[in-house]
């Protein structure tokens, strides 16, 4: 019998056999893919931890555009109570003076809230767990379930005040602090924890800076134009006492700011021949900020129909989300101990 390999089992076996059987690593994970997904914040790694703090971007921009829901659909009331849906029920029960729709509407928006804390917590599990640890992301991650927890006590104030409409403006803000504190998260999960260092010219760095003020700005006043507008939640729910074209056109002058900005900075960029990723993250933030822009004067000539309303609330949190993405695009993070090396655009300020 012959001792050689075949040509076709040379070239299809391992190309560095084992020379016994506790040379190989056997997998004792049989778990579907999505259940190892799903579980990762046990056992996690680098890439997981990110996974589950984007994951965590996209729940709480989705609890954002679920509020809405109810808002635009007059079931802001539709759990009269709270934590209870009903004086007596924890669960929604018939109730001759609410619609069984609207009712269904509130309590699941409620527990969208479970959702977004669920995820906050593998957030957390995920950053504990990790090796090495990384303080940071620790520090980040319990931003979410605290956040989420003070996010649910000052909705229980806007169900007792009757959806007045400061507390529904300040619930819109408080759900764009955690989105943001959920993106530091994720960008920070994918960088080391060296001192940042940015990667573009220092005059567009500070004009990154002004366009995200200009985009909080932005989201401040809509949410005043929002509260004196005819969508309150509920007949019941009173409205700021402000002339809505005012307010209205106050938003629009602000839209052309944050427009005019992005647009100046994505010309930076190209010219001081920035890094792709800010480029990019520019580009996509000024096409986002366009398709706002006709949703917000299709819907103010429609007559604010409720459906164009709720996607103008998606087109918020998206703009934000991107103009987030911008700011920290325009820095780094080095891998703790790694001599940092300046960028072209650094270099050539200093030159």
């Amino acid at each position: 019998m012959s001792h050689t390999y075949s040509r076709e089992k040379a070239v299809t076996g391992p190309p560095y056999p084992a020379s016994n059987i506790d040379d190989v690593k056997l997998s004792t994970d049989h778990r579907p893919p999505l259940a190892r997904r799903l579980f990762s914040f046990w056992t996690p790694t680098p890439r997981t931890m990110r996974g589950w703090a984007l994951a965590s971007v996209v729940v709480n921009a989705g609890i954002t555009v679920s509020g809405a829901v109810v808002r635009v659909t007059e079931s802001g009331l539709g759990c009269p109570t709270w934590p209870n849906c009903t004086p007596d029920s924890l669960l929604p029960v018939a109730h001759p003076e609410i619609s069984p729709i609207n009712m269904a509407i509130e309590f699941g928006n409620r527990m969208v809230t479970f959702l977004v804390l669920i995820v906050g917590i593998a957030c957390v599990l995920s950053a504990m767990r990790l090796a090495p640890r990384r303080t940071s992301l620790v520090r980040l991650a319990w931003l979410q379930p605290l956040g989420i927890a003070a996010q649910a006590l000052w909705g229980g104030l806007v169900v007792s005040t009757m959806l007045n409409p400061f507390t529904v403006s300040m619930h819109f803000l408080i759900s764009i602090g955690l989105i943001a504190a959920c993106w530091a998260l994720y960008a920070r999960s994918g960088e080391g924890d060296a001192p940042v260092r940015r990667v573009a010219h220092p005059a567009t760095w500070r004009l990154g800076q002004a366009l995200l003020a200009a985009v909080f700005a932005l989201l401040v006043v809509g949410v005043v134009v929002t509260g004196t507008g005819p969508h309150s939640g509920d007949v019941l729910a009173s409205r700021y006492d402000f002339d809505i074209e005012t307010v209205a056109r106050l938003h629009a002058d602000l839209a052309y700011v944050v427009v005019g900005l992005t647009f100046a900075l994505l010309f930076a960029l190209h010219v001081t021949d920035a890094p792709r990723p800010a480029r990019r993250a520019a580009l996509a933030l000024l096409v986002i900020e366009l398709a706002q822009g006709v949703i917000g004067y299709t819907q103010y000539f429609l007559g604010v129909p409720a459906f164009l309303v709720g996607l103008h609330v998606l087109g918020s949190t998206l703009v934000w989300i991107g103009a987030l993405r911008v700011v920290t695009a325009l820095r780094v993070r080095d891998p703790q101990g790694e001599p940092a090396s300046p960028s072209p655009t650094e270099a050539t300020a200093e030159a």
